[in-house]
């Protein structure tokens, strides 16, 4: 919120005992009151995927947990983020455990576009949870801009190579 923003007193209305749970997780979140809460939440409310235009600018995460066993999953997750190139940022990659791959894609780009590659990931047989956070990205100032910068699959190859950005 900037300095300049006016600030709107409300009154809510909850039942004792879902207050005091409210009370608790304020405090173990560290705020000071209830309107600073109050405020983040609705804040995150406002940044679900399904409430944020198609054509609008953002940045996020798309977060995946997969079996790099189930066949061919590990080379096809890779060709789409080839496909996305552009819109793809960096990722990082975790071993859970023998089975199971940890994936972390930050993104920036048209809220349709990220929705599609995050749908497109989910759809495969082998990954057990993919979601996309966003947030909104000031449009002034970002247009074509080119990158270089590697990339590590996870096969003990990184290449670098130059990336068109164009954050449609």
């Amino acid at each position: 919120m900037s300095g300049k923003d006016e600030l709107v007193r409300f009154g809510v209305s909850m039942p004792s005992d879902l207050i005091q749970q409210f009370d608790q997780y304020i405090n173990v979140q560290g705020y000071t009151n209830r309107s600073e809460a109050i405020r983040d939440l609705v804040r995150k409310a406002m940044l679900q995927p399904g409430r944020i235009p198609p054509e609008q600018l953002v940045a996020g995460t798309i977060v995946m947990v997969y079996d790099h066993h189930v066949s061919e999953l590990p080379l096809v997750l890779m060709e789409l983020q080839h496909q996305y190139h552009s819109h793809i940022i960096s990722n990082m990659h975790v071993h859970l455990n023998h089975e199971q791959c940890l994936e972390i894609i930050a993104v920036r780009g048209r809220m349709d576009k990220l929705r599609e590659l995050q749908e497109q990931i989910q759809v495969h047989r082998g990954v057990l949870y993919c979601e996309l956070s966003v947030t909104y990205v000031d449009e002034g100032g970002h247009g074509d801009h080119h990158h270089d910068h590697g990339h590590d699959h996870g096969h003990g190859h990184g290449h670098a190579h130059p990336h068109r950005h164009s954050h449609e």
